[in-house]
């Protein structure tokens, strides 16, 4: 086994502090996703679509990694082959953590990106729809993030990393929005074992080969800690 694709989501962010859309309280119970996540909510009402990232960017800023993160970028860093993260998560706590072979197929709440002109720039903390973009100077700034009906980034790379992938593992997702919960399955046609870690199973069962519950911050360290001893996916 040589090459590793990881493919995490909300739930190993979840412990840092960082909530998901699915959480029946926090943040996103404030808003209406139609209205703060899609391209037609911001042509409605972007100076609503800029508070809703701005406090989501000042949460992201005062999280830090936990555990979860800190052991993938063990993984990253102690493998002898070659570890590819994928990431749904737009936060930026991978990075902190210290991994480098990172794919935010989502975005990230720390770019700023054009509408206009498609230029992008390292966003300031808080976003407003009269910023204007530094390449083209119009005041289409919004935040680098896909939104509900955008097709997710960089995801000839992703098909590619899974297609040659000795093992695929999912980390804290769900596994019900795709093109990401179809990548389990792009891995077990090219060969590749795969792994479920997850606070509770997927409900799609027969797609991987082991599955570990519980908590993100505890069973990652565990399993990557397996990994790296020798003793198997």
């Amino acid at each position: 086994m040589e090459r590793i694709v990881i493919l995490t989501g909300a739930g190993v962010s979840a412990e840092s502090g960082l909530g998901t859309f699915r959480d029946t309280d926090g943040l996103w119970t404030r808003y209406d996703l139609e209205e703060v996540a899609t391209p037609e909510g911001f042509a409605r009402n972007p100076g609503l679509v800029h508070e809703f990232y701005n406090a989501r960017r000042a949460n992201t800023l005062a999280a830090t990694p936990n555990a979860a993160h800190q052991a993938l970028a063990r993984l990253e860093r102690d493998w002898p082959g070659e570890v590819v993260l994928v990431t749904q998560n737009v936060d930026d706590l991978h990075e902190r953590a210290g991994s480098v072979a990172l794919i935010h197929m989502h975005g990230v709440l720390t770019g700023a990106l054009c509408a206009a002109c498609g230029h992008r720039w390292p966003a300031p903390r808080a976003m407003d729809m009269t910023d204007l973009c530094p390449s083209c100077d119009r005041a289409a700034t919004r935040p680098d993030i896909v939104w509900f009906g955008e097709m997710p980034y960089q995801m000839d790379r992703i098909y590619d990393a899974v297609a040659r992938a000795d093992l695929f593992v999912s980390i804290g997702t769900s596994g019900e929005v795709y093109p990401a919960a179809g990548l389990v399955e792009e891995a077990r046609m090219a060969g590749a074992e795969t792994v479920e870690i997850n606070l509770e199973p997927t409900r799609r069962p027969g797609l991987f080969d082991e599955v570990i519950a519980g908590h993100a911050s505890r069973a990652v360290p565990s399993w990557v800690e397996r990994i790296i001893a020798g003793k198997g996916g």
